[in-house]
């Protein structure tokens, strides 16, 4: 088990954006599943401060998982972190479990019937450290087995060779492509 503290959700001053938190509380953190260096465990409030050092992290994170290159708020983070928990969405924070350490993000998106399609983002001081692979590998087994999906399927920049390389390497075989992107998919 996994102990953070986390914030719950924030009171919203009438009109301003600022943010004031009502509490703080001592939680306990359980994984959803684990890898072997990776604990999975849902997104908190408290891990806002890594999404964002992350996701606003242009040069190396947010030019692979999309368009926006402005930074986020925390409030804007605050309000896509609580969506994502009101829609249970399958989405999954990374912990290195030797570290406690953040690594990223993964998530399965538009699930529907036996199919979902999978996203992730790793933070930039986390490249390059096999955690990637790792998540793929382990993602794959929990959609087949857990969400009991036949077909992953995933985009990823034609100008990404390094991801596309992995995916082929963890058996995603391209679908279709266009000018900007390539389609992947793995089936069970």
């Amino acid at each position: 088990m996994l102990r953070m503290y986390a914030r719950s959700y924030a009171e919203w001053r009438s009109g301003a954006e600022e943010l004031k938190y009502i509490r703080v509380q001592r939680i306990n953190m359980e994984k959803v599943f684990e890898s072997e260096r990776i604990i999975y465990v849902r997104p908190t409030f408290d891990l806002v401060p890594d999404y964002l050092e992350m996701v606003n992290d242009i040069e190396n994170v947010a030019k692979y998982i999309g368009e926006r290159r402005t930074a986020y708020t925390e409030a804007e983070e605050i309000d896509y972190i609580k969506d994502k928990m009101d829609k249970d969405a399958t989405m999954f924070s990374m912990i290195e479990k030797s570290t406690g350490k953040f690594i990223g993000n993964i998530e399965f998106f538009g699930r529907k019937d036996d199919e979902a399609e999978w996203g992730i983002v790793i933070t930039a001081s986390m490249h390059e450290k096999g955690f990637g692979t790792e998540a793929l590998k382990r993602s794959v087994e929990y959609g087949f087995e857990e969400l009991k999906l036949n077909r992953i399927y995933l985009g990823v920049y034609a100008d990404n060779p390094r991801a596309i390389h992995v995916y082929e390497k963890c058996g995603f075989k391209e679908y279709d492509r266009n000018d900007v992107d390539v389609f992947m998919e793995i089936r069970k």
